[in-house]
């Protein structure tokens, strides 16, 4: 009986952590534009909106996988342009509907107040190239002593 209880047990512990793990599925269509600005100079840019198939998301909260490094690539973009400094943000949507909208409205607010130049990057200039999952690798990280900090001293409490 005791036997019973610790295979249910260990079953149910199993099933658990399974449904716990992070899960992608793959979504059939991905609309995204890019926007970049910079501290130091007035110009704005922004990409057409672009389709990318076939792409990785996070199932429960459709988060597009890799989102930092679709803006890595616009602003590596930018760095082969002689233009390093620049803040790159990346917006998508699963409906073209949807990602227009953004658009617009991102759009609308660097062209209402007429304080930047806002330029186009055409898709032939610039395209998005999907990001595929990194297989997680183990690496042995050597440990860090702990004697370092044997030569500090503590600071004495003045209360």
């Amino acid at each position: 009986m005791n036997k019973k209880r610790y295979i249910l047990l260990a079953l149910i512990l199993l099933t658990l952590c399974q449904g716990m793990t992070a899960k992608n599925k793959t979504v059939q269509k991905v609309y995204m534009y890019g926007f970049s600005a910079s501290f130091q100079d007035s110009v704005v840019y922004f990409t057409d909106i672009q389709e990318l198939e076939n792409v990785p998301v996070a199932e429960r909260t459709d988060f597009l996988y890799g989102r930092d490094s679709y803006s890595n690539q616009l602003r590596d973009y930018f760095t082969g342009k002689n233009q390093p400094f620049r803040t790159c943000v990346v917006s998508y949507a699963f409906d073209r509907k949807h990602i227009e909208k953004k658009y617009l409205k991102m759009k609308s607010k660097y062209t209402k107040k007429g304080n930047f130049d806002v330029r186009y990057l055409k898709t032939d200039e610039f395209k998005f190239n999907k990001v595929e999952p990194a297989q997680v690798v183990e690496q042995d990280v050597p440990e860090t002593p702990k004697d370092a900090k044997k030569g500090k001293k503590k600071k004495k409490d003045r209360s």
